[in-house]
This record gives structure tokens, sequence and C-alpha cells, in this order.
């Protein structure tokens, strides 16, 4: 190997190393600094405060005024004649029942086959057959001939099975105009050196809460759920920055 080739390979691998410290930034060095310390838990925090954070806004309709029959304690729209002890105001805790069973199996398989022949047949034009030496070669022996085959063999399957069941407790951060609640909750659990996180947000009905003070999260619309972690474990389990790199940048 020449040293012009060693100082390009050098040069190389220092760029790459550069680029994935950049990729890395910040956050190789708070890894670096955790060597040993287990994952720290993030401090409760007002929602509605987070980076990120908007009120959600949904088409509704116009809003009614509260009205009393006469000679009644009812009011027309209450759930209940006595107080009503399920989360309806900002700030109350419900329990969201995380329920997902899911299960799809797709199969498919396409092919496609052309073939295509154009001939005109002329085997003889302008006196071709008369001509001779170089002038003989320039000429074609047909004046249209064209062949074409095209085919195609495409197949695809997917097999996917997820199963979660857990409870985590949301807090309303919202009303709407209809009376809707919109709910976030957050739920960390440190286990040795692994941090698992569960947060469950989305738009319920007051009328879909159970008595418990309990609802079912198939009944959540707009729903965002999101289970993993961080720690010593997720760590290995992802490729390291130089690799993330160069799947980004290989062509092949």
């Amino acid at each position: 190997m020449s040293r012009v080739q060693s100082k390009l390979r050098l040069l190389t691998t220092a760029s790459m190393l550069g680029l994935a410290a950049a990729t890395g930034g910040c956050s190789s060095i708070e890894r670096l600094s955790a060597i040993g310390e287990r994952p720290a838990l993030s401090a409760i925090e007002n929602p509605t405060t987070q980076p990120g954070y908007k009120p959600v806004q949904m088409p509704m309709p116009a809003p009614q005024a509260a009205s009393y029959s006469p000679n009644s304690l009812w009011r027309n729209g209450s759930r209940a004649f006595f107080k009503d002890q399920r989360a309806r105001q900002v700030g109350d805790l419900l329990t969201v029942q995380v329920n997902i069973t899911d299960r799809a199996t797709f199969d498919n398989e396409t092919k496609r086959s052309r073939t295509n022949k154009e001939d005109a047949g002329i085997s003889d034009f302008a006196g071709s057959k008369l001509l001779s030496g170089s002038a003989a070669l320039v000429m074609p022996g047909k004046i249209l001939a064209a062949d074409s085959t095209a085919q195609s063999d495409g197949k695809g399957s997917v097999n996917r099975h997820e199963a979660l069941q857990t409870n985590v407790a949301a807090v309303v951060t919202q009303i709407l105009p209809n009376g809707n609640l919109v709910v976030e909750g957050r739920q960390e659990i440190r286990v040795n050196f692994e941090v698992r996180e569960l947060i469950v947000a989305g738009i319920v009905r007051p009328e879909d809460i159970q008595s418990d003070n309990t609802i079912d999260s198939a009944k959540i619309a707009q729903a965002r759920i999101a289970y993993g972690g961080r720690g010593q474990i997720t760590d290995v389990q992802q490729p390291r920055y130089g690799q993330q790199v160069l799947d980004v940048l290989l062509p092949f």
C-alpha cells in the first residue's frame, strides 16, 4: 500500500469519526458521563408547558347553555342526580386501561409479463440489393424490426403480532367546547439500569368513563400510545452512530 493511499484512508477514517461525533453531539457526552450511573427519572412537569405542546382544536357544534326544568332539581345534560366522581374538569385524574391486541397477516404476489415484436417485412428497399461493398453494409436487412420482452415478479408478506396490557393514570389537560376531554398520561418505571416509559394521550367522551373512573384505550379518539425504554439494554439494541451514518450515506 502506497503512502498516498495510507493518508487517504486515514483522512477518510478521521472524517467518518468526526461526522459520527457531530451526529452524536451532546448525547454522546451525556452517555459517557452517565457510565455506571442509573438512568435518571424525568421530573413531574405540567404537560401544557412542554415543548411542542399545542391545544387540540376539533370541529365543534354551537355551545348550548345549561337549563333547568321548572320546579325540578335536575339540570338538563347531567349524568347523575348526585355528584359525579368521574373526571370532568381540567386537572382531574382518570385511569386509562391500555389493552392492545393486534395481529395482522398479509401475503401479496404480483406477476407481470409482456412481449412485443414488430416486423415490417420489407427486406429490399430502394434497390438495396443492387448495392455492393461498404454501401451494402450500411443498408439494414429490414427496414423495421423490433423485439422487446419485459417481466416482473413481486412478492411481499407481513406478519405482525402486538400485545400490550397495562394501566396508566392520565390528567385532563383541556375541555373542548362540546364537553369532550383531552387527556395525557406518562409513566416511568426504572428496573436496575433500564427505564420503561408509557405515554398515553387523546380525546375521550365523559360518557365513556366508567363509574370507577377508568376508560378503555379503545374508546380514546386520536389516541397516541407510546411504549418504550432507555438504558443499558436499549443502548445495546441500537446500532452505533457510525453504522447509522453509513446506512444513510451508502447507496448500496
